[in-house]
C-alpha cells in the first residue's frame, strides 16, 4: 500500500526528532536532504514499511546506531508473559476460542513504538481488561474457521514483542482445534524498532511450539518483493495466511496475497482510512475491506 501525506509527515517527524540533539547541523541537514530525496523518489509507489527500512539504511550511514530497543522488547515480553496464564484461562472459559484469542491479539498489537504514540502501560493494562468486550465479525470468523477447516498450511507473519505471546496463545489453541494444520510463523529478520525477531520467538516460547523463521530484511511490515525466497514460498503457498500489525497491513494491502488482517488502529492514517476509533481492532479478509484515504 502506498504511503500517504500523513505517513510522510510521520515519517519525516520521527528523523528530526531522533536528530535533534546530535551537535553537527550540516550533517543532520544533509541526512535529511538524502531522506526527502528518498520519499520524492519512491514516495508515489513505495509503502511507509518500505520508506521506514530505507530510511534506516540512510541513517546508519550518517549517525551511531539508533535507540537499542533490546531491553524495551525484554521488558514488555516478560510482562505480557506474566499474563499469558490468566489471559489462557480467560479464553478458554469462553465461549469461542477463536473470537477470543483474536480480541486478546488485536488488543496486544498496542505495543508499537514505531506509530508515534506513547506506549502506556496504563492503556495497555485495560485494553487487556476489556479486550473480550470487543466484537467480532460473525461472518468474517466463520469463513475463517471454514478456511482453518480445509487448509493444510498456515503462515502466520507476527509484528511486535510481547504482543508474539498473544500470537503464541493463538498459535497453540490452532494447533488444538485443526491438528492436521501445519503453521509456520514469519517473525522480522533482523531488528528494527521493537519487532519481534527469532530471538524475541525464543524468548517466548514460539520456537518450541511451530516453526519459526524471519523475514530476512529488517523492515517494520512484510512485503513480498523484498523479504527472503524462503519467507516468500512460506506465504504464496500457504492456504490461509494471517498478518498482524499495521505494518504488515501496509505491505501486504494489494499484494494479491489476501491474508487475513489483525491490528488495532492507532495511528491518524489508519483511524481516517478505516473510519474507526483509536484503539479499535480490525479483523478481516483482504478482500473484505474496504477504506478510504
Amino acid at each position: 500500500m502506498q504511503a500517504n501525506s500523513m505517513c510522510f509527515s510521520c515519517l519525516l517527524n520521527k528523523q528530526e526528532t531522533t536528530i535533534r540533539p546530535l551537535k553537527d547541523e550540516e550533517k543532520k541537514k544533509e541526512y535529511l536532504r538524502e531522506v526527502l530525496k528518498l520519499l520524492y523518489d519512491h514516495g508515489q509507489t513505495a509503502s511507509a514499511p518500505w520508506l521506514s527500512m530505507k530510511i534506516d539504511e540512510i541513517y546508519a550511514r550518517y549517525f551511531e546506531p539508533m535507540i537499542d530497543y533490546a531491553p524495551i522488547k525484554h521488558k514488555y515480553n516478560q510482562y505480557m508473559l506474566s499474563k499469558e496464564s490468566i489471559i489462557e484461562e480467560n479464553i478458554r472459559a469462553s465461549d469461542d476460542l477463536i473470537a477470543s484469542c483474536i480480541k486478546y491479539v488485536c488488543a496486544g498489537n498496542f505495543i508499537d513504538f514505531g506509530v508515534g504514540i506513547k506506549v502506556d502501560d496504563t492503556i495497555l493494562e485495560d485494553l487487556l481488561q476489556k479486550a473480550q468486550t470487543e466484537t467480532v465479525s460473525e461472518t468474517e470468523l466463520a469463513q475463517f474457521k471454514h478456511d482453518l477447516a480445509h487448509a493444510s498450511e498456515l503462515a502466520y507473519l507476527t509484528d511486535n514483542c510481547g504482543e508474539v505471546v498473544m500470537d503464541k496463545l493463538f498459535i497453540k489453541i490452532l494447533k488444538e482445534l485443526y491438528p492436521n494444520l501445519h503453521i509456520t510463523a514469519v517473525l522480522r529478520g533482523k531488528p528494527v524498532i521493537n519487532d519481534a525477531t527469532l530471538d524475541d520467538a525464543k524468548e517466548i516460547g514460539l520456537t518450541e511450539l511451530v516453526d519459526c523463521i524471519g523475514s530476512g530484511i529488517a523492515m517494520p511490515g512484510t512485503h513480498i518483493g523484498d523479504i527472503s525466497e524462503e519467507a516468500r514460498k512460506i506465504i504464496l503457498n500457504a492456504d490461509v495466511v494471517i498478518a498482524k500489525g499495521q505494518g504488515n497491513f501496509e505491505g501486504l494491502y494489494g499484494e494479491k496475497v489476501n491474508p487475513y488482517f489483525l491490528f488495532l488502529c492507532k495511528c491518524p492514517v489508519f483511524v481516517k482510512r478505516f473510519g474507526m476509533k483509536q484503539f479499535s481492532s480490525v479483523f478481516a479478509k483482504e478482500d473484505e475491506i474496504h477504506i478510504t484515504e
